[in-house]
């Protein structure tokens, strides 16, 4: 058992201090904590002057100028409902109406053995949110990508990736495939990179960030060294924008270690990652044809994020795509369609898990039913047919 030191268990007190006195004041996507959560974490008294100035940011960016306009600028753009799905697992959000799905049992299982000093430092430190960012803004190639914690899905994610581009009629050359890995977390130069680019630190003040978060990690074995599914648990598209600090960010799909293990976990290791992928690069298909609506709404998420799972559904099923078998496709997307989206009157309202699923149902009926079946449809063509296709969709 790992012996702490009273200035590591002084540490994991004020996290716990910090919930009930400053919980206030955090960002709007993490609102309530689970108040049995709280209860396990013992407080102590701490001197405040232990930490360095600013400490508060983390929980509110509003009181850094400029710090919560930068993380809205880099925010992700795409599928952001994992995301949520995380922060409602480690109890940072209230829990929504949705029942309760196979991959929320899923992750609650993975969690177990978490106590409330874990949850807490997990949310407080942000580190819940660096691997994403470390693979938005700085893995900007897809070469000398590794998918899944030790490569398992790397070939079949390098081969689905050329063969979505060769599918798709879209400019797609400088298109990245990357990689989203928990082990960044063990690393202290990414770690400060990350803490100043979300936060704003100073140089001694990120450096500060890193090693509590590697001195907790090396704490509590929950963590895995950060290899715990919970922190790499996404998959999104991004289209490209400037960053000043790194340069031009290009188009790129982020694959998480913890997405595909936890697909693999529910018995879906055939097909999710090949799913997934076609998804995300319907996102991108978006982007480039500018088929988002200009004004964010649920009813405009809605449609982009059903008309990526009907693009997604054409490739899988098409005779010149990854031509797999329906019938074991839609068991996957049962799954993966059964998340809990029930925000309708949200931005990020993603479509009820029918409409998701009468979507891909449509999908796969426009490329089994055609009477060409070697002809792809153009990615515009696609988009009318769906268009005209919605209204139908997504009746009561």
């Amino acid at each position: 058992m790992i012996k702490m030191t009273n200035a590591f268990k002084q540490k994991s007190a004020f996290f716990g201090f910090l919930v009930l006195v400053l919980f206030g004041c955090e960002m709007d996507q993490v609102q309530n904590l689970d108040q049995a959560k709280l209860q396990e974490t013992e407080l102590r008294e701490l001197d405040l002057t232990d930490l360095p100035d600013g400490y508060e940011s983390r929980l509110n960016p509003q009181v850094m100028p400029g710090a919560a306009n930068r993380q809205q600028v880099i925010g992700q753009q795409t599928d952001t409902y994992y995301r949520e799905m995380v922060r409602r697992a480690v109890g940072a959000v209230e829990p929504t109406e949705c029942g309760t799905t196979n991959l929320d049992y899923w992750l609650d299982e993975q969690l177990a053995d978490w106590d409330g000093s874990v949850f807490n430092f997990a949310i407080f430190s942000g580190m819940l949110d660096f691997p994403t960012y470390d693979a938005l803004l700085f893995e900007n190639s897809s070469q000398g990508q590794y998918f899944g914690k030790n490569g398992e899905y790397s070939q079949r994610m390098a081969k689905t990736f050329k063969d979505l581009k060769r599918f798709w009629n879209i400019q797609s050359d400088k298109m990245v495939l990357a990689a989203m890995h928990g082990n960044m977390l063990q690393d202290r130069d990414k770690l400060i990179r990350i803490d100043q680019i979300l936060y704003g630190d100073d140089l001694a003040t990120a450096e500060f960030w890193a090693d509590l978060i590697l001195e907790y990690m090396a704490a509590y074995p929950q963590y895995q060294n950060g290899e715990h599914p919970i922190f790499t648990l996404n998959a999104f598209a991004q289209s490209s924008f400037f960053f000043p600090p790194v340069g031009i960010i290009p188009d790129k799909i982020v694959m998480g270690d913890g997405i595909l293990e936890a697909y693999k976990g529910l018995g879906f290791d055939d097909v999710a990652p090949q799913a997934i992928l076609a998804h995300e690069f319907g996102h991108q298909i978006q982007f480039q044809l500018d088929l988002f609506d200009p004004i964010s709404s649920p009813e405009g998420t809605r449609r982009t994020e059903l008309m990526a799972d009907a693009y997604s559904a054409y490739y899988l099923s098409h005779a010149r795509g990854a031509t797999m078998q329906w019938k074991r496709v839609k068991l996957f997307l049962e799954v993966f369609f059964n998340i809990g989206d029930c925000g309708f009157t949200s931005n990020g309202h993603h479509g009820t898990p029918l409409q998701r699923m009468a979507a891909a149902e449509w999908g796969y009926n426009v490329a089994n039913k055609a009477k060409k079946q070697g002809h792809i449809l153009s990615p515009l063509e696609f988009a009318a047919m769906f268009d005209t296709k919605l209204p139908e969709l997504v009746a009561p």
